[in-house]
């Protein structure tokens, strides 16, 4: 069976609690999953955890005691995602790999949050995908792709329809000199997809559906990071 990392931001998947996408993307996972694809779903935290972490600086906690925090806000996120998946998913949110690797067992979509402290989810979406011998990992953002610079800056800012793993870690160091950079990937994560030779797929997370359409129709509107082009669709 084909084994997908899916890390899922928080701000796509839970921009606030009055205006979630639990229920669509539940639907999208599902339909994948019936597909005969096995899901990891790495959640993200989101503007709620951001708000939580900015609570425990104003009160005096350590960093790494904040990002412990943060951490919760990620596993709530989990929880909700899966009673939206109801009995297709492993009923437990798993806070290790090793949980996670066991709960694959079950064939159900298996869901965790974050697991260590200055880890982001993108992070460990990509450990989990060498952990597990994904065929690729996604990284489901509210940016359709990976773009030459930052096209909210620059207007002649051109989408990567392919981008090898180098290529996306010195793009990284090059929008770190920027101030107000903010990179689809962290830089540890890119590291690790270089590492692990995972292809990277990048989707706009705003429209679950988009999900569906590039793994079983072929209709891909990303970008790809690895050293081919993967082929789409993947089922």
């Amino acid at each position: 069976m084909t084994r997908v990392v899916i890390s899922v931001g928080g701000s796509v998947l839970v921009p606030s609690l009055d205006a979630h996408r639990l229920k669509e993307w539940a639907e999208s996972l599902i339909h994948l999953t019936k597909a005969g694809i096995q899901i990891f779903a790495v959640v993200g935290g989101g503007g709620e955890a951001r708000r939580y972490i900015d609570a425990c600086r104003d009160i005096g906690l350590d960093e790494a005691s904040s990002d412990e925090i943060g951490i919760q806000v990620t596993r709530i996120n989990a929880a909700l995602l899966i009673g939206a998946l109801k009995d297709y998913a492993y009923p437990v949110v798993a806070e290790s790999y090793r949980e996670a690797k066991t709960a694959a067992i079950s064939g159900k979509i298996v869901v965790m949050g974050g697991v260590t402290p200055g880890q982001t989810t993108d992070a460990v979406a990509a450990v989990l995908a060498e952990e597990v011998g994904a065929s690729m990992m996604i990284n489901m953002t509210a940016i359709d792709g990976i773009y030459t610079a930052d096209p909210k800056k620059d207007r002649t800012a051109k989408k990567h329809d392919l981008l090898s793993p180098q290529g996306l870690i010195d793009l990284i160091m090059k929008e770190k000199m920027c101030a107000g950079s903010n990179m689809v990937i962290d830089l540890v994560a890119a590291k690790i997809t270089e590492r692990s030779c995972i292809p990277l797929v990048v989707i706009d997370g705003r429209k679950p559906e988009l999900i569906e359409k590039a793994l079983l129709n072929g209709e891909f509107a990303g970008t790809v990071v690895g050293e081919t082009m993967i082929r789409f669709p993947i089922v």
